[in-house]
């Protein structure tokens, strides 16, 4: 006797493949037509929400000192682990420079290269890139008025940028500044003058345009990510020598109009603190610490709604040369002298971690993003599969 045939309500079949994890849909694209229908921006946008919890992973870049390139660790995400490294993901369209990662957004990585003009926006879960078309800034002589002549352009740099989403108008974008560096080319010794115009990137529109300068620029970068609910966030300065005031600046991607905020003395003052900037549990923080120091303590202040309040205060560490940023706990990833080690905010204990970033690769190059994966999609360009390394380590110490 055949058993009667028992079959799900196709909707129930989506919401349940809706819950897995993104690394294990592609290998239900083959059992029917209609499971294909991962590729929907509904399908797509609940699976993102439904793993927020599950599928944040720590991604340390790096970049081989042998080979100099860049690539990726992707860190365990379990504290019994000790954050080993689970494998080494090496970048597209970068094969020959070493770019900066300038935020993480709905699964999406934009990655930028400082000194030139490229740029790229890149998913790692579905190995999906997208490279950005040049910059749309002019660049004729500049006439300087204190010269009475036309300066050249001596060098152009794009320092400062970040990435994230326009919910107004269902958009991806990247604001980026450009440093611009104009010389009297008939002096010996030239004065330089700089202008910094700012571009703005549209998915969308698959094109940049350039938009109105603030009258502050950014002075560093942040920790990790720098946008938060439609907001990218700089840290920038005003005053003179010693008598420095702190200053966040603002970029709001919807209405695309830049804003100041205060940083209040109590969270540190300049120039005897470090402020660096970062998001912490979706929301925008800031990591204090000495700048002259030799045991090294941090504080981190968070805001909401304006108000800053401290979270916790990390005392008097050794060897410590500056933070990394937040991984997927909470834990807190420093840079000592010799190795990383992992501040854990549940137990206030500091652990060593065995990463191996010091022995052959650039520590300048290291930095921490957190990175949830995704399905999301931008028309972009599909890594070629002979190109693709996703190696794991090759011993217990983490060596790459």
């Amino acid at each position: 006797m055949q058993r009667p045939r028992f079959e799900l309500p196709e909707a129930l079949v989506m919401e349940i493949l809706s819950k897995l994890p993104v690394k294990s849909l592609p290998r239900f694209n083959c059992v029917c037509k209609y499971w294909c229908s991962f590729q929907t921006p509904h399908f797509i946008s609940n699976n993102y929400h439904n793993n927020l919890e599950n599928d944040i992973l720590n991604l340390l870049s790096r970049c081989d000192g042998n080979t100099f390139q860049p690539y990726f660790s992707q860190l365990s995400t379990e504290k019994d682990q000790n954050y080993i490294v689970k494998q080494n993901i090496h970048l597209p369209f970068f094969k020959d420079d070493i770019p900066s990662v300038y935020g993480a957004c709905h699964g999406l990585l934009c990655l930028l290269d400082s000194s030139t003009d490229k740029a790229a926006i890149w998913n790692p879960s579905t190995r999906e890139f997208k490279i950005l078309p040049p910059s749309s800034i002019q660049r004729p002589p500049y006439f300087s008025p204190f010269e009475e002549t036309y300066l050249t352009l001596d060098n152009v740099s794009f320092d400062n940028a970040a990435f994230g989403f326009d919910s107004k108008n269902d958009d991806y974008k990247v604001i980026r500044f450009v440093d611009l560096t104009f010389v009297n080319s008939e002096e010996e010794h030239p004065h330089p003058h700089f202008m910094d115009p700012v571009e703005l990137y549209s998915l969308r529109s698959n094109s940049w345009k350039e938009i109105p300068s603030p009258d502050f620029t950014p002075t560093c970068t942040t920790l990790g990510n720098n946008y938060v609910d439609g907001i990218c966030y700089w840290k920038t300065e005003t005053g003179a020598y010693l008598d420095f005031r702190g200053l966040i600046l603002s970029f709001d991607m919807g209405n695309e109009k830049f804003s100041i905020l205060p940083i209040p003395e109590f969270v540190g003052s300049f120039p005897e603190y470090y402020v660096d900037l970062l998001v912490f549990n979706g929301s925008l923080g800031a990591i204090v610490y000495p700048s002259q120091r030799i045991d090294t303590s941090f504080d981190l202040w968070v805001t909401s709604e304006g108000v800053w309040t401290k979270q916790f205060n990390i005392k008097s560490i050794s060897r410590v040369v500056y933070p990394l940023g937040f991984g997927k706990n909470g834990d807190l990833f420093l840079r000592d002298t010799n190795d990383e080690v992992l501040f854990d905010a549940s137990t206030l204990e500091i652990k060593k971690l065995e990463i191996n970033t010091y022995l052959d690769h650039f520590w300048f190059a290291i930095s921490l993003h957190a990175y949830l994966e995704s399905l999301v999609r931008i028309n972009g360009i599909q890594e070629v599969e002979k190109y693709v390394i996703r190696q794991p380590t090759r011993n217990a110490s983490n060596e790459y």
